[in-house]
């Protein structure tokens, strides 16, 4: 792995795997200063330095290969960072004029991209994750200020991302329909083709994930790409443009427009628009699906999930505790795949508990810019009322706090809403928290007493997303894997996304996949061409 050199930081060496289990495992070595006020110090200047970078107070649209400010001003959002609750800036949101020239501005790129070949258009992409490489710490950096997690998880975000591109580079070339041979020397053969114009609307957890996991696949196929972020993170987005331009993407192939709904709403009905990729939540990815179903356009959607993690008693119990704070503490618990329902049986939820309680009051709450955090900010007061509103009703419905859900105060320059990760017990299935999605670092764990039973439970809802199993025995792992209605599940682990490796979900968790080679199929369509090679037979 590679060495960063933090100021008057020593060098670390992370080893990923390991230290996602919170620095909890054996594995993990950190050479590092120990915290100190100097420190404190050091960070919270870099965090002022980021904020008053380019990068926050230059443009932040992105149109035919540049930054710059919406034409016409509809109204302004605030951009905070989460650790400190500090208002960076004010910024702008696009219009009907600067929607209209984003995707007039793709219809010109489209123009010349979608006629290169495959393997052109790769040589691109893999261009651009070399410099997300090689600008990974200035992109980490960035997408902490935007988002509150822990600077370690997002150059791992970054990693992940930078091999997400390179991937989809690598398959541009591979792109290609079929060829049938058919009797008298006929045939027919197939042809896959672009699109078009592809709109992007992102959620706030993965910023850069969200632009890179829908780009990537979109422009390999020769489409181009029109993205908004979430106004609570428009920054990685827009710097993933200006990679993609030095790697040699044409003007006009990605372009990105900041906004609130209104700007959202723009884009999906724009009727130039071919397809539309979403991911968020279930409402607003219903009112989308709807939007689009008006102009017979394609749509993909990764909405939300409430994913059970089932805790069988012939488990590894240290890798089903670390595998359950995995499904629970990433990213404050806001990841759509978490598996908030911990199903635990019966036989060994003492020692399960108690080693999950202990391994969780040990997570380091704090400055996101610290080497050692594990626990960041949850994005925005809104979002932590949420959370807490949801905990506090937990208890009223019976369940208890055996750890955890209250705000905590990490040093009083960082302002923003920090939250202990709760665990709750004595949890019932008909319990609000258990039926709906929090996103938020709350984990409701059940017991069972067999697989049948715990499979109906684990099925017993609208969403199906993800899951995980946590069993020695492998023939119990695949019968459960087979009975589960989810579209991404784990055996022995949870939260990990190797790349190429499809994702997506099942119910009212979405429609389609990305990340894996299936993912190209919803960036293409297919046309059939005929060929006769004989005279043309007919009753008339």
């Amino acid at each position: 792995m590679p060495k960063h050199d933090n100021g008057g930081r020593k060098s670390i060496l992370i080893n990923f795997q390991n230290f996602l289990a919170f620095g909890l495992v054996e594995n993990l070595r950190v050479e590092m200063l120990r915290p100190c006020p100097y420190v404190r110090c050091f960070h919270r200047c870099l965090a002022t330095s980021i904020s008053s970078s380019s990068q926050v107070q230059a443009p932040l649209n992105f149109l035919s290969g540049k930054r710059c400010d919406p034409s016409e001003n509809i109204g302004n959002f605030d951009l905070k960072y989460p650790a400190t609750d500090e208002t960076l800036r004010q910024v702008p949101s696009s219009g009907e004029r600067d929607v209209n020239e984003a995707v007039s501005q793709a219809r010109e790129g489209f123009r010349s991209w979608s006629k290169l070949s495959g393997f052109e258009r790769g040589n691109v992409l893999k261009r651009a994750a070399n410099i997300m490489r090689e600008r990974l710490e200035e992109l980490a950096q960035t997408e902490v200020l935007d988002t509150g997690k822990p600077i370690w998880e997002a150059r791992c975000d970054v990693q992940g991302c930078a091999d997400t591109v390179d991937y989809y580079g690598g398959l541009a070339a591979r792109i290609s329909g079929e060829f049938l041979p058919l009797s008298n020397g006929c045939f027919s053969y197939t042809v896959r083709e672009p699109l078009g114009v592809v709109g992007g609307i992102g959620a706030w957890n993965y910023p850069l994930q969200m632009a890179s996991w829908k780009s990537s696949p979109a422009l390999a196929c020769g489409n181009t790409f029109v993205f908004k972020p979430s106004p609570l993170t428009p920054l990685t987005a827009v710097m993933l443009g200006e990679v993609y331009k030095e790697a040699g993407l044409p003007d006009g192939c990605y372009n990105i427009i900041q906004g609130e709904t209104k700007t959202g709403q723009l884009l999906t009905t724009h009727p130039n628009i071919a397809k539309m990729s979403f991911t968020g939540s279930v409402p607003t990815g219903s009112k989308i699906m709807e939007a689009c179903a008006k102009d017979i356009k394609h749509v993909t959607l990764e909405l939300g999930g409430k994913s059970p993690c089932i805790i069988f008693e012939d488990c590894n119990l240290e890798n089903a505790v670390t595998g359950a704070m995995l499904a629970n503490f990433l990213t404050q618990g806001q990841v759509c795949s978490n598996g908030t329902r911990v199903f635990v049986h019966k036989s060994i939820m003492g020692p399960f508990l108690a080693q999950l309680v202990e391994r969780t009051k040990r997570m380091k709450i704090g400055d996101p810019y610290l080497e050692d955090t594990t626990v960041g900010a949850t994005i925005s007061k809104q979002q932590f009322d949420i959370v807490m509103r949801y905990i506090e009703l937990a208890k009223k419905e019976g369940a208890t706090v055996v750890c955890g859900g209250e705000r905590v105060t990490v040093d009083p320059h960082l302002r923003g809403y920090f939250v202990s990760p709760c665990i709750l017990v004595n949890c019932e299935d008909h319990m609000t928290v258990v039926r709906e999605e929090v996103f938020g670092s709350v984990m409701s764990i059940l017991t069972f007493d067999s697989e049948e039973e715990v499979i109906r439970r684990a099925n017993d809802s609208e969403l199906g997303l993800a899951g995980g199993i946590f069993t020695s025995n492998l023939q119990r792992a695949y019968r459960v894997a087979s009975a589960l209605e989810a579209g991404s599940l784990y055996i022995n682990n949870y939260n990990v996304y190797p790349v190429g490796v499809p994702f997506g979900g099942y119910k009212k968790s979405g429609l389609g996949r990305e990340n894996g080679p299936d993912t190209l199929d919803y960036y293409t369509q297919v046309k059939s061409v005929y060929v006769e090679m004989g005279d043309v037979e007919a009753p008339f």
